[in-house]
């Protein structure tokens, strides 16, 4: 069979799928996801483009369809990508139901495939406007895509410190052993072929508002009708003695993954942090390196996120792959032995031998290069952007992890949300108003820990709870955590416990309210909510 061929395959008969059903069907061989909603036959795809999770196991709200995994959702008439993390579309395949049995159509080449990347307007010399967007991560990335997709023809220029095409920053303590280009979300040939420029190892050094130019570190500079500042943050440094010490690392780039997985093989290892990056290094190297120590201010893990009962439950899953913890203890010093660090020496006067230190502290924003001119930031250095991404200064947007954006499961108080979804979120909705079509951020947070194999899934944002839910068994590593504030549930964690986390990032973003009382009568073998 030609990979042009068409092939119809009947799949089963109509009244093996109830209303609301979603089913994983075999089309010449193929797995195709069949969804009955409201009598009306859908074929899709089977596989969540961004990590392959079986959308069969998903969870189905009117049209849109969410991954158990990760969260992306998508349109099950069209295919369309509604909610990162995936970049990319579902195939569609046509659906006919003839006397009782139901066949599905479909090109072998888009069975063979299971994405499809969305429809993009090429690039006019023509159209003389320039999109700048400064950074090479996922919120510009979106930004990029998206103003292709929605018919703009213009100058997008990406322009980054990085050496690298956008890659999966997630991934960086996750799977250490990757190369930078095992990781790349688009390569550089896709980017090009979608007139999106790509200016790699471009770092700014200040923007002149007024002349809408930016001026880079190598002395060039770059005007622009519409800018996206979307530069990330960075892993805040360590204020102790020795802190500038050879093999003091921060966990930025490709290159220092792989830095630490080779000093810390056979070695001794210490983790200034019980951070998410912090926990998942010490995860991929407990059978690499010959000792692992970290040392943390709080009791827990995780504990202002997750809370002291996830975190006790990383705790233990640690220590019994031989991580020693040194918890409500503080770095006090580290000491070297020809420049290279030797000794981390603790507060308390406990000494640590270490070969090579991980930072693992906090994300400080990358927005120095705008100090002195009149954008609007928090304390921290985040700027300050409204639900369209705007900044206070025309024309200039911002996006990712270098913004702090109103909230709505805070009462839309500001925060920063440091997450791939919410960054690619971002980017998306920039682009949109960047082309004056106004539109609102509307999105619940989603990200997920991979530590030993298991994936701890959170959606929400619990910051400020008072209260928590807990249904399931710690000791047994299948639980579903509710985080409530005034009587009702902000966010969610779960291990083990597929795809509840997904079914309540819905129901949250449909702006329904879960009481304390429902959470506490939820059963987590019943994905109904």
């Amino acid at each position: 069979m030609d990979c042009n061929d068409t092939v119809t395959a009947e799949v089963c008969r109509e009244d093996d799928i109830g209303d609301g059903e979603l089913c994983e069907v075999m089309v010449a061989g193929y797995p195709v996801l069949l969804v009955r909603d409201k009598m009306e036959f859908s074929a899709l795809g089977s596989r969540c483009p961004h990590y392959g999770a079986p959308l069969s196991k998903g969870v189905l709200r009117g049209h849109r369809l969410r991954c158990p995994w990760h969260g992306s959702c998508f349109n099950i008439k069209t295919g369309d990508i509604e909610e990162y993390p995936s970049l990319d579309c579902l195939p569609c395949f046509k659906v006919t139901v003839e006397d009782g049995k139901v066949f599905v159509t479909a090109k072998k080449k888009d069975l063979e495939s299971s994405l499809r990347v969305k429809d993009m307007s090429k690039r006019c010399l023509l159209n003389r406007n320039t999109m700048l967007l400064l950074g090479g991560g996922v919120a510009a990335l979106t930004c990029a895509e998206t103003l292709r997709q929605e018919g703009f023809t213009g100058r997008i220029i990406m322009a980054t410190k990085e050496k690298h095409a956008p890659y999966d920053k997630s991934k960086l303590s996750k799977e250490m052993n990757l190369k930078a280009e095992d990781i790349y979300l688009r390569k550089p040939e896709f980017l090009c072929a979608h007139g999106i420029e790509l200016w790699t190892e471009k770092e700014a050094a200040s923007v002149d508002f007024q002349k809408q130019k930016v001026h880079f570190m190598d002395g060039s500079s770059q005007k622009y009708n519409q800018l996206l500042i979307a530069t990330g943050g960075h892993s805040s440094f360590l204020k102790v003695p020795g802190a500038d010490l050879q093999n003091v690392c921060h966990l930025q780039t490709p290159e220092d993954a792989s830095k630490v997985l080779e000093l810390a093989s056979g070695k001794n290892l210490v983790i200034v942090g019980a951070s998410f990056i912090g926990m998942e290094t010490a995860a991929f190297l407990s059978d690499k390196a010959a000792a692992i120590s970290v040392v943390e201010k709080q009791e827990f893990p995780f504990q202002k996120t997750l809370g002291p009962q996830v975190g006790g439950v990383v705790l233990k899953m640690l220590q019994s792959k031989g991580v020693k913890f040194y918890m409500k203890k503080e770095l006090h010093e580290l000491k070297g032995k020809d420049g290279k660090v030797a000794e981390a020496i603790l507060a308390s006067g406990e000494k640590l031998p270490a070969d090579v230190v991980v930072v693992g502290i906090g994300v400080t924003p990358n927005s120095a290069f705008l100090k002195g001119t009149s954008i609007a930031k928090d304390n921290s250095g985040a700027i300050l952007v409204d639900l369209r991404m705007q900044t206070n200064i025309p024309n200039v947007f911002a996006a990712g992890d270098v913004v702090s954006f109103p909230v709505a499961l805070l009462n839309g108080d500001h925060s920063s949300i440091h997450h791939q979804q919410v960054a690619e979120a971002h980017g998306s909705i920039a682009a949109f108003n960047m082309l004056k079509k106004q539109k609102e951020l509307h999105t619940v947070p989603f990200f997920w820990t991979t530590m030993l194999g298991r994936s701890i899934h959170y959606a929400g944002c619990g910051k400020g709870y008072t209260d928590t839910v807990l249904k399931g068994s710690l000791e047994e590593q299948k639980f579903l955590i509710f985080y409530l504030k005034d009587g009702f549930v902000t966010a969610a964690a779960s291990l083990n416990c597929d795809p509840a986390v997904s079914l309540i990032a819905e129901v949250l973003y449909l702006g329904e309210k879960i009481s304390k009382e429902e959470a506490e009568a939820y059963n987590i073998n019943n994905i109904c909510l």
